[in-house]
């Protein structure tokens, strides 16, 4: 591959081609995870396009592709449909023929066999590839992908499928990029590595805050802020000439985080609160039962798609209406009186009811004003109550006024109430005994 002298040509550019993405009737997500992927080979993304499926528009996009960026990667249009027009504007772009590989064809009809499908002869169009490029074998569809070089700048197209764009980058595109060596084409190289911290119970400003020498700009290794659902996360990205090296820059960093946040930090990278909540209850051989009014089950739910989570959560029981929460939990009319179902002392009784009946180690109750109308005066929507009872004096109990939709509201307190257990779990592993002669300390907690 012959490297290219021009400054521009340093980094990448994405194209991602189909009429539905221009439109807006599908998602592109895969320049999304592209754009990753390269960067951690050290390949800086410059530019996403993204284009409908006509021959001027992709040709005019290519050629623009090619001139400024020294690696362009193309999603979609290599299909055995009229629209599929990828590889005829790559051969346009090279001034090329298109011709037959017999290797191509002969797999794409193994592919078809595989699935017990007859092969049309249309699709013999994806055995064609511009005169001087390589195919790219396909093991999970029949569209082959290319590889070609024009003018110093690697071209390569992927089939818009993300499972088999996927295994196609990894198997056969991302080993001939760093083979190639890539600082030796001028596309950077070396190897990028990232972790993301988790955390849940403050806000991104009042989070970065506490990292404000870590989040500023030019800061090396990078650190960037999220907000997603309540979950605040914490990027940190780190560059090195191997992997050890870069992952190397980002334990003192992570290490520090976790440090000023504490129990903020439920996690890293794809780990979710729910299971964070089901390692502590595992970890503590406790049991778990919920009562839920305004999430209607958005809680348990979330903790029941936690394989093995059967172990340690008995139930949920939703009890939206009033006359739900008197007849499966026995819930007081002095309270609905008082407090109209909504309230401290209901989130506090139910989960203690929930416990009981349920015969759990552990009760939690949520309840609030979904929205999107108040519940009267002073009980605006997404107000919320939550509470945890594990039997002893010690109360875990929260209050919360959320904004945003209902379904956010109903998603954000499904979060909160499990994040409130889960520092409930925490609190109970710290108080537990190292030896048998060891006392037990119990404090009052308040949140």
């Amino acid at each position: 591959m012959a490297a290219t002298n021009n400054p521009a040509h340093s980094k990448a550019e994405i194209v991602s081609i189909g009429s539905e993405l221009t439109s807006g009737a599908n998602l592109d997500t895969n320049s999304q995870w592209l754009s990753r992927k390269l960067a951690e080979i050290g390949v800086q993304t410059g530019w996403h396009s993204t284009i409908p499926d006509d021959h001027e528009v992709n040709l005019t996009s290519f050629r623009l592709a090619a001139s400024r960026a020294g690696l362009v990667i193309i999603s979609g249009g290599l299909g055995p449909t009229q629209d599929d027009l990828t590889r005829e504007t790559m051969a346009k772009l090279a001034e090329v023929d298109l011709v037959f590989d017999e290797a191509s064809w002969v797999a794409i009809q193994e592919m078809f066999s595989k699935r017990n499908r007859i092969c049309p002869e249309r699709n013999r169009v994806q055995a064609l590839f511009p005169k001087g490029s390589e195919p790219l074998p396909n093991s999970n569809g029949t569209a082959p992908g290319i590889f070609m070089v024009h003018n110093g700048t690697i071209l390569v197209a992927l089939p818009g499928p993300p499972r088999e764009m996927e295994l196609m980058w990894k198997n056969e595109v991302e080993p001939r990029l760093l083979k190639a060596d890539l600082g030796k084409l001028g596309l950077g190289g070396g190897f990028l590595a990232r972790r993301t911290i988790r955390t849940f119970g403050a806000g991104e400003s009042a989070v970065e805050e506490k990292l404000l020498d870590l989040t500023k700009r030019g800061a090396e290794p990078e650190v960037g802020i999220t907000a997603s659902n309540a979950i605040i996360s914490l990027s940190i990205t780190a560059r090195g000439e191997s992997p050890a090296e870069a992952q190397s820059h980002i334990a003192p960093i992570e290490a520090t985080i976790r440090d000023r946040l504490g129990e903020l930090v439920f996690g890293a990278d794809n780990d979710t609160l729910q299971e964070a909540v089901a390692s502590l209850l595992e970890e503590l051989k406790l049991s778990v039962s919920l009562a839920e009014s305004i999430t209607c089950g958005r809680a348990a739910s979330l903790l029941g798609a936690v394989p093995g989570i059967s172990e340690w959560l008995a139930g949920s029981l939703v009890v939206y209406q009033a006359k739900a929460k008197e007849r499966l939990l026995d819930y007081p009319k002095h309270l609905l009186e008082t407090e109209d179902c909504v309230g401290p002392e209901t989130a506090k009784f139910l989960a203690k009811s929930v416990r009981e009946r349920l015969g759990t180690d552990i009760g939690v109750a949520v309840v609030g004003y979904a929205g999107p109308g108040d519940g009267g005066p002073g009980k605006p929507a997404g107000l919320v109550f939550a509470a945890v009872d594990d039997g002893t004096e010690i109360s875990s109990e929260h209050t919360q006024h959320w904004h945003g939709s209902r379904s956010e509201i109903q998603h954000r307190t499904a979060l909160m109430t499990l994040n409130l257990l889960r520092l409930r779990l925490l609190a109970k592993k710290s108080a537990t005994p190292k030896n048998p002669l060891q006392s037990s300390v119990n404090s009052k907690e308040s949140r």
